[in-house]
């Protein structure tokens, strides 16, 4: 098993979890995030004051999938939120060792 997370465009998350969906992707965790990378935030002018915005918004999506579905599910989020612009966002990946459903004790993949 292998957790896949992702720092994306807030504008891709609904079209990155329908097809998530559609791939097989049966649970997700999404969280509004705030950060900075390559993109180094943005300048904005109000009331005649220059204001410096370091922490932009982005959208965490983060999930545990079996390792053959990791490929598939990175070439899916790729495709869909590549813009081609500084601040698309990033994917990480992670091996788990075991994953457990509280609800019914199930362990391993059938707990995914």
């Amino acid at each position: 098993m292998t957790k896949i997370e992702c720092i994306l465009r807030p504008a891709k998350i609904m079209e990155v979890r329908n097809v998530l969906g559609n791939l097989g992707v049966k649970g997700m965790t999404v969280t509004e995030v705030i950060g900075c990378g390559l993109q180094k935030g943005h300048t904005r002018d109000d009331w005649n004051t220059e204001f410096n915005i370091n922490l932009l918004p982005k959208t965490k999506i983060e999930m545990v999938v079996s390792d053959d579905m990791v490929d598939e599910v990175i070439r899916a989020i790729i495709e869909i939120s590549r813009t081609g612009e500084i601040g698309d966002g990033k994917i990480f990946t992670y091996p788990i060792g075991n994953a457990v459903r509280i609800r019914t004790g199930e362990t391993g993949e059938s707990a995914i």
